[in-house]
């Protein structure tokens, strides 16, 4: 049948696409790697030092589930091989939906992995702390703050990644004036970076009974989380560590104890909270956890030698032009303005379908092509 022979062809198009990605994902290296890493776990004294076995095995899993995904491609490619061919066959015009769908998903995880080659930096693979900031509008501007929060939990289940609260400052009347979660999963922060900016939103507030149309601005900051296995040098001196109680979507055991807590790293005058876990001390080293990845990020994205080179307006959020806009009157629409890629569907979007902005400003960014 002709639409089977199309099809086929359209599946065996990929077919390059396919091979090409096993060098780019330099598979039979990650192999190799692995072969030596489970050599080093099955020697004697392994479990010795404990924070080095944990860093060999979050290595080990990272590189199968790289190599796993690969082969499950693969397997994918002939499945769908074979469904065509099966259904050509016998003339059963009754798979050729189930036949299409097949290779629209082999093209989908093609270009995904693909993707995923252009996650070369050094912190792209480690799990990713976001940050959100209402900006100034009050009640407004904190409703928008809540909604991104929501947007990129949306995100987070959608493509199979865990999310903690660290800490969540409720709004004066609605929404959110500050929050922190972490994001669990492979390459969780490559991903993410690219949202990392002033987002604005264009709408007829629910606020306002003379129904007039608000511009509401938030700010979005997203850092890697940095292991112990990278050394930052923090001085005892140079931070102010208060504690207050618990509120917002803590848990049940907040606002009876002065759990919380906020570190202020004096020289840079970077802030981080926590107030998700039970305990001062295990908010404390959560806390701690934060300001290290939020040193390093800085260090790394200013060019700096040593952490101590910081100054205080280097580590202040700049609120300047906004990354993107969504607009939901008197049209719909949400567009990133430094890779001009946009989506209609608001909707879909706000409920985290982020996918596209990502992979245009990935693509843009391995080009050079990205807008000022």
């Amino acid at each position: 049948m002709l639409q089977y022979e199309e099809l086929r062809q359209k599946l065996e198009e990929l077919k390059p696409n396919i091979d090409d990605l096993a060098s780019a994902l330099g598979l039979e290296r990650l192999r190799s790697e692995v072969g030596g890493l489970q050599s080093k776990a099955a020697s004697r004294g392994f479990w010795d030092d404990m924070d080095a076995a944990q860093s060999v095995l979050r290595r080990t899993s990272e590189l199968k589930t790289t190599i796993n995904n690969y082969e499950h491609l693969v397997s994918m490619y002939h499945d769908a091989e074979t469904l065509i061919q099966l259904a050509d066959e016998e003339q059963d015009e009754s798979l050729l939906e189930e036949c299409t769908i097949a290779v629209d998903e082999v093209r989908h995880e093609t270009e995904k992995q693909r993707l995923s080659t252009l996650l070369t930096g050094e912190y792209d693979s480690k799990n990713a702390i976001l940050t959100f900031h209402a900006g100034a509008g009050g009640t407004e501007a904190q409703d928008w703050a809540e909604m991104l929060y929501r947007m990129y939990t949306r995100w987070a289940e959608r493509h199979g990644y865990k999310y903690e609260i660290l800490n969540y400052l409720d709004g004066d009347e609605a929404g959110l004036k500050s929050a922190s979660i972490l994001i669990n999963g492979l390459n969780a922060y490559g991903y993410l970076k690219p949202e990392s900016g002033i987002h604005r939103l264009v709408r007829i507030s629910p606020f306002d009974a003379s129904g007039r149309r608000h511009t509401s601005f938030a700010a979005l900051e997203v850092i890697p989380e940095i292991d112990d296995s990278v050394e930052v040098e923090i001085r005892p001196e140079d931070l102010r560590v208060d504690t207050y109680r618990s509120g917002g979507a803590g848990g049940q055991h907040v606002n009876k104890t002065e759990s919380a807590v906020r570190i202020t790293h004096i020289p840079t005058g970077v802030v981080v909270a926590c107030q998700n876990e039970r305990s001062q001390h295990q908010n404390r080293e959560v806390a701690m956890r934060m300001l290290r990845s939020k040193l390093v990020e800085i260090k790394e994205r200013e060019h700096y030698d040593r952490i101590e080179d910081i100054k205080g307006g280097q580590a202040q959020i700049a609120w300047g032009s906004q990354i993107r806009s969504y607009v939901f009157m008197p049209y719909t629409l949400v567009k990133d303005h430094r890779t001009g890629f946009e989506n209609g569907n608001i909707s879909a979007v706000m409920d985290g379908d982020l996918d596209g902005f990502i992979n245009a400003y990935l693509k843009a960014a391995a080009n050079g092509t990205l807008e000022n």
